[in-house]
């Protein structure tokens, strides 16, 4: 069965800095139409470094959405027509400082697919070199470092509650085990 929605009207509700926000009204595979509320967003991305203690730098930062202080992986917003890769090292750089001498892909997720379009591409940064954070103006966080060991155990214990954290420290912890 084909399950693709083919868009007959698109209304755009907002356009903001970071997202915009529209309405589609849709063919749904059976012929009927329905509405579909958007959010567009440039996508984002997360770096888990893992210095050679077995270790991971995190952040803590406020987080308005969730009224909360929450500890996760470096990672950023993209600028429109950024390179992933090149935006994973610029926010590892920024956030804590480091930069990564070997980085690799591990991934990408879709926070949210039911209304927003956002893809978060993950990587994994080693051999890291220290050159001096540069944080964003208006930009206020901690760096903490943390047994990559305690880190897997938040995560399973739901200390870390930041999704693309969890999946990186997952997926990482995957990839490490199979490496030995």
């Amino acid at each position: 069965m084909d399950f693709t929605e083919t868009t007959v009207d698109t209304k755009e509700i907002y356009s903001g800095r970071i997202i915009h926000i529209k309405e589609d009204t849709v063919r749904l595979p059976n012929g009927e139409t329905a509405g579909r509320e958007l959010v567009l967003h440039n996508g984002g991305v997360a770096v888990i470094a893992i210095d050679t203690d077995k270790s991971i730098f995190m952040v803590r930062q406020y987080r308005k959405p969730y009224d909360e202080v929450v500890l996760e992986i470096p990672a950023g917003k993209l600028e429109e027509g950024e390179n992933p890769y090149e935006a994973g090292q610029r926010e590892l750089r920024e956030e804590t400082g480091y930069k990564a001498n070997k980085c690799r892909f591990i991934g990408k997720c879709y926070p949210s697919p039911g209304y927003l379009n956002e893809i978060i591409h993950m990587y994994m940064a080693e051999e890291l070199e220290f050159v001096g954070q540069n944080l964003d103006e208006g930009e206020f966080l901690e760096v903490v470092k943390i047994p990559f060991c305690d880190a897997l155990k938040m995560v399973m214990e739901n200390k870390i509650a930041d999704a693309k954290t969890q999946i990186a420290i997952l997926k990482a912890d995957k990839i490490l085990s199979e490496e030995k």
